[in-house]
């Protein structure tokens, strides 16, 4: 499923914007300020950002150069009142995919943001891992085992996705209670990775691949003798 991020603090117009994006194939996030915007991307990085300049604790292009300064292609669509040609320039160099001044017709904002979703489905590489005897689509959501097809949480997709792309190392317990969780819960039971861990080896019958490395995390291995 897609996911917008919607990060302006107008809660009228943030509001408005989610009504107006929302479909059946695609979920909206929204957030009022750059603190709970970070906060957010840490947990996922969505398909498209909808990042208005002015923000009550500071200006939206700190975010977008954080942004481009690590690894997420995701796209990027500026929301501002400015529309001096300086405002815009320095947007779009800093690495915006586009931008529109406000006011602005939602039909219009619609309609950029579709054409910027459907560019970056373009330029998607495919998500499917061969790991024999598995095979993991991520796209489409469909995960295989010896031919037979799993089905797997939300959670538990999450945290394969986590395992696999990262496999040969460790990952830490409290680095992926962070990336999985994603409901802004202020505590997570330590249980809950542990459980899931142990229904997606059950899932799988991956208890030769995914490793316990005890007191720091898990692993899934690279290659299993």
């Amino acid at each position: 499923m897609e996911q917008v991020l919607i990060i302006e603090d107008d809660k009228g117009l943030n509001q408005g914007l989610c009504k107006a994006l929302k479909t059946d194939g695609r979920q909206v996030v929204s957030c009022i300020n750059l603190q709970t915007a970070r906060e957010q991307l840490l947990c996922q990085i969505p398909n498209l950002i909808l990042l208005d300049l002015n923000l009550p604790d500071g200006n939206g292009l700190t975010l977008l150069k954080e942004i481009r300064a690590g690894s997420a292609k995701t796209a990027i669509i500026l929301l501002t009142a400015n529309d001096t040609d300086e405002d815009i320039v320095n947007g779009l160099e800093q690495g915006a995919d586009d931008y529109i001044t406000k006011p602005f017709s939602l039909s219009v904002l619609r309609a950029r943001v579709n054409t910027q979703l459907r560019k970056a489905r373009d330029k998607e590489p495919m998500t499917i891992i061969e790991i024999e005897p598995y095979s993991f689509d991520f796209t489409a959501l469909r995960f295989c085992a010896n031919g037979i097809p799993v089905e797997l949480s939300k959670t538990e997709q999450k945290l394969l996705r986590l395992l696999v792309e990262n496999r040969g190392r460790t990952m830490e317990r409290a680095i992926l209670v962070d990336r999985i969780w994603t409901d802004g819960a202020d505590f997570v039971d330590e249980n809950a990775l542990s459980v899931t861990v142990k229904r997606l080896r059950d899932k799988l019958n991956a208890h030769k691949y995914i490793k316990t490395v005890y007191g720091i995390g898990y692993m899934w291995v690279n290659d299993y003798e």
